[in-house]
């Protein structure tokens, strides 16, 4: 039987190939027509990859308290790479449970954390006086896009907090 972590690994990347591919699929047929259901199957894969990267994040968590023995797993991982001098992958590792955080709750004190840093990040992080990211933009609340990242994990789209609405994860093209 494969180790849990492998497990993860695998099932990760087979559900975000999958989600790429119907995604590519669908970009492909938005080229020729505009239709309803084009704009929501993209809205629901986008909504899809949301789900997944913070699946996998609380996974993630969860068993860095099992394995570190702890009650807060993200404090004791950022600690000990702090022990260790790993800083810029400890400032890694911070700004990815901001962006997660981003994907959860929308705008607040993770999205201000990273504006304040926007430059320096793996991703774009669409700052308060940007509209949208780009022309076909399917939901128009995007914060954070994957394309200056070396290896995509996607980009995020909450809702502001005033009302609900379906949340994205979009890979960049």
């Amino acid at each position: 039987m494969h180790r849990f972590d492998e497990l993860v690994q695998h099932g990760a990347e087979f559900s975000l190939s999958a989600l790429n591919e119907a995604s590519a699929n669908v970009a492909k047929e938005l080229e020729t027509s505009a239709s309803t259901r084009l704009v929501k199957a993209l809205q629901m894969l986008q909504l899809q990859k949301a789900v997944l990267a913070v699946g996998m994040f609380s996974i993630f968590e969860a068993t860095l308290q099992d394995e570190l023995g702890c009650q807060d797993g993200f404090r004791e991982a950022a600690a000990r790479l702090d022990a260790k001098g790993q800083a810029a992958l400890r400032e890694r590792f911070g700004d990815m449970q901001l962006a997660i955080n981003v994907l959860k709750h929308g705008r607040g004190r993770s999205y201000d954390a990273l504006v304040a840093k926007a430059a320096a990040l793996p991703f774009k992080v669409k700052l308060p006086d940007e509209s949208f990211f780009s022309e076909g933009e399917a939901m128009s609340r995007s914060v954070l896009n994957d394309e200056r990242a070396a290896a995509p994990v996607g980009n995020v789209t909450p809702p502001s907090r005033a009302r609900y609405a379906p949340r994205r994860l979009e890979r960049a093209r």
